[in-house]
């Protein structure tokens, strides 16, 4: 089944989950995410305008659907809420100021998603972000194609690392590779 959804029309969020009352969820899957432009997130010329979407999109929106289709989730077998962040959202792997938007977003998805972790283990709820690095999507246009990664390769392995999610493991952010990412 798929459904067109504007992950910012939290009315919309709440309908959908509505229409969907009955069907258990195994694995909700936060994917939506944008960028903000670069040329946006400059020091001293910051679009604050566009920092707020960037963060209601990337980092507001996927609180709002896990809340919303909590009910969905926990009446699933495999019990799994997953947000697609980016190593980008990593504090300790920052080297360059660049991507203020997009950064700080992914860090705030990391922190929110750790805290939701730590409120639904003891329901039995494991949740975690993956990074499926630079994959050849629209969202990385414009970089050489030697340096991304090929999209079933990236879906492939973010397949193999929610499949190894546990409750043990919750609150996990996952490198591509399987690897923890520190952030």
């Amino acid at each position: 089944v798929i459904e067109q959804l504007d992950v910012t029309d939290f009315d919309r969020v709440d309908e959908l989950a509505k229409k969907y009352a009955d069907t258990p969820i195994d694995v909700l899957l936060n994917n939506a995410g944008i960028g903000g432009g670069s040329e946006n997130q400059y020091f001293l010329n910051m679009q604050w305008e566009v920092w707020e979407q960037v963060l209601l999109v990337n980092t507001i929106a996927p609180m709002k659907i896990a809340e919303a289709f909590y009910p969905h989730v926990i009446a699933s077998r495999e019990k799994k809420i997953i947000a697609v962040s980016s190593s980008q959202g990593s504090i300790e792997k920052t080297r360059q100021p660049r991507l203020y938007f997009y950064r700080s977003s992914k860090a705030a998805l990391n922190m929110a998603m750790k805290n939701l972790s730590l409120a639904l283990k003891r329901k039995g709820v494991s949740v975690a972000l993956v990074n499926p690095g630079p994959t050849d999507t629209d969202f990385m246009a414009g970089l050489p194609k030697k340096m991304l990664r090929p999209v079933p390769d990236a879906v492939a392995d973010m397949m193999r690392n929610i499949d190894q999610l546990t409750v043990e493991t919750t609150g996990s952010f996952y490198q591509y590779d399987g690897t923890i990412l520190p952030w």
